[in-house]
């Protein structure tokens, strides 16, 4: 007679573990979706953002090689001090790469899963 209550116990015990197991793969399976809902609309918003900011930089920078080159009377020196300035500051940037670009980002795709 004491082979049934501990039997029906152990069922118990067993069927609310299968339950607490499938509660949590289930509670995963979501803050899965939640955080891949997350970062990807991160990554569509911060394309958009990119190719309207990558457009206005484009049309500004034309606009200032032609005013650079009216100031200097050649138009197409303006281009070309203005090609001169970009690559210092890419040199710049790319010489603290690390420190400036490298490291923000991982930090930011840590904080993000995280």
């Amino acid at each position: 007679m004491n082979q049934q209550p501990t039997f029906t116990i152990i069922e118990s015990i067993f069927d609310k573990s299968k339950e607490y197991v499938d509660n949590r793969i289930e509670y995963f399976k979501i803050k899965m979706v939640d955080k891949t809902a997350s970062i990807a609309s991160s990554v569509v918003a911060g394309a958009a953002l990119f190719i309207f900011l990558f457009l206005f930089f484009i049309l500004f920078n034309i606009g200032l090689s032609l005013l650079i080159g009216d100031l200097v009377g050649r138009s197409w020196a303006g281009f070309l001090i203005l090609a001169v300035v970009y690559a210092i500051a890419g040199l710049v940037i790319f010489k603290g790469r690390e420190k400036w670009v490298k490291a923000p980002i991982i930090n930011k795709m840590i904080k993000k899963f995280l």
